[in-house]
């Protein structure tokens, strides 16, 4: 019998993996534990052994296709099975060539169920390459472009824009001739280079922007905290995919650089015209309205004196953008003060379950990302753990990522208390609602300078012009008393006019 080959699970949180290179091509004979595949996670890049030894009959997931953990990518023929395996395997190759490869909705998320296609990026009879973007989709927890599986002519689209399909339904089919009926010319192998004789990245160059990118989640995730435009990178693997290496060299030669993150822009309506709700809009309403008829909310708002945070970042932003490649904003102040306070007064970091209150034994923080097209929350997982360099890193990337349609699917999941910036457009506070099942959210309101009256030890008071800021506590009145918020709410205020830590 065939030995199904799975993609391993490479660490307790990770839940996919990149094939980057296939060191085996059907066929071939491997021996137990001889590598025969390369993978890349968001934490580590690995060779991937052969559980057995035999012959490689079926490769099923391609070169810079992702997939989840025990996916079954490859099958390997043991003994006298492996001709007639591999031979049923090559016809079987051939029948699928022939017919097309089916293009399917991908599973975005462990509770995900279904999504809706909201754009095709290819119409029917253009050619695409492997990995290029096909389609866009949206779901409960996330926006994301899926790339085409395979390299062809994109010769039928049987889900059209707008539809909600299941997981694992077939959208559309890409077949492997071109539109004329000729076959399309094999992809051109990249020349095979030694470790020392590697070309050499040229420095970053006009005729690079316009080119594709084939790249791994690793190496996008190192981009992303560098600031990096990955359209800088020479890449020197296979068809120009960009390695580890490649983007760790580029670094070293050239540095962090100054990558914004691309702004999808809003499609502009006509006055008077009625425009259906985005699947995005449609599910924010629903939370929403649960959310309101689910918690009895109650709101408080505070007042700090933010001039402390204010006058440290006016003197620190330059350099601590050199030594760490992100502009220091309010934001990771914001985020560590809230932490500390959550540390001191769990209660409003717990949620109800039942009759029951569960204590989260980490502080998830979700961040609200304001879109052009809706709303989404990324969250900052285990943010206890997080230095101050490290808030402000993993702030500017979910955010980055949140608005270029990056963001994997578990980063949108597991919150237990969120932060939403309403004061960002000049507002004073907002009422915000709170994000189910959390039991509390805090609004962070506009920052201004106001006249403010300031007493000394001695009772004395004077007027000062000092950096004000609003902050607006919602919590669920059933788990939360108006004294744990206040004390909360102290605590906070605390830490932010009173700021003695370093920021690195």
């Amino acid at each position: 019998m065939p030995t199904d080959v799975i993609m391993p699970q490479m660490g307790e949180s990770i839940v996919e993996g990149t094939i980057t290179k296939w060191l085996k091509k059907a066929g071939d004979r491997v021996e137990k534990d001889e590598p025969l595949f390369e993978i890349s996670t968001d934490k580590v890049d690995a060779e991937i052994p052969s559980p057995v030894a035999g012959v490689l009959t079926e490769i099923i997931v391609p070169e810079g296709a992702t997939v989840g953990i025990n996916t079954v990518v490859a099958t390997v023929a043991t003994s006298g099975d492996a001709e007639t395996a591999a031979s049923a395997s090559h016809e079987a190759a051939s029948a699928l060539a022939a017919s097309g490869t089916a293009v399917v909705m991908p599973q975005m998320g462990e509770s995900i169920v279904e999504g809706t296609i909201t754009k095709w990026l290819k119409k029917v009879g253009d050619k695409v390459e492997k990995d290029e973007p096909l389609f866009e989709i949206s779901t409960d927890k996330v926006d994301a472009e899926i790339p085409s599986p395979v390299a062809g002519i994109l010769s039928e689209i049987k889900i059209s824009e707008g539809a909600t399909v299941g997981i694992n339904t077939v959208v559309a089919v890409i077949g492997g001739v071109t539109a004329s009926g000729s076959a399309l010319p094999p992809a051109p192998k990249a020349p095979s280079v030694a470790p020392e004789a590697a070309p050499k990245p040229q420095p970053p160059a006009p005729q690079l922007v316009g080119r594709r990118l084939r790249s791994s989640p690793l190496v996008r995730r190192i981009a992303q905290d560098n600031n990096l435009d990955l359209r800088q990178v020479a890449g020197t693997g296979s068809e120009g995919r960009i390695t580890k290496e490649d983007v760790l060299r580029h670094l070293r030669e050239y540095g962090p650089g100054n990558a914004e993150p691309e702004q999808p822009t809003a499609t502009a309506h006509l006055p008077g015209e009625l425009v259906p709700l985005t699947r995005m809009r449609s599910i924010i309403a629903q939370r929403m309205v649960e959310s309101l008829r689910t918690s009895p909310h109650v709101h408080t708002v505070y007042k700090v004196d933010m001039t402390r945070v204010v006058q440290l970042r006016e003197r620190e932003r330059a350099g601590f953008e050199q030594r760490n490649g992100v502009k220091l904003t309010y934001m990771p102040f914001i985020a560590m003060a809230t932490v500390e306070a959550l540390r001191k007064f769990p209660i409003v970091n717990a949620s109800l379950e039942g009759e029951s209150i569960r204590y989260h034994r980490n502080i998830n923080l979700g961040i609200a990302v304001s879109l052009d097209w809706g709303l989404i929350v990324p969250v900052l997982s285990h943010a206890e753990e997080s230095t101050f360099v490290g808030l402000a890193k993993a702030i500017a990337d979910l955010a980055g990522r949140a608005r270029a349609k990056k963001l994997l699917p578990d980063e949108t999941a597991g919150s237990t208390f969120t932060l939403t910036n309403s004061g960002v457009f000049g507002g004073e506070f907002g009422t915000p609602i709170i994000n189910q099942p959390e039991s509390a959210i805090l609004a962070i309101g506009g920052l201004r300078k106001e006249p403010v009256v300031l007493t000394d030890a001695e009772g004395n008071d004077t007027i000062a012009i000092r950096s004000m800021q609003t902050y607006c506590l919602g919590f669920d009145h059933r788990l939360i008393d108006g004294a744990d918020s206040g004390k909360f709410m102290l605590e906070f205020k605390k830490v932010l006019e009173t700021w003695n830590r370093k920021i690195g």
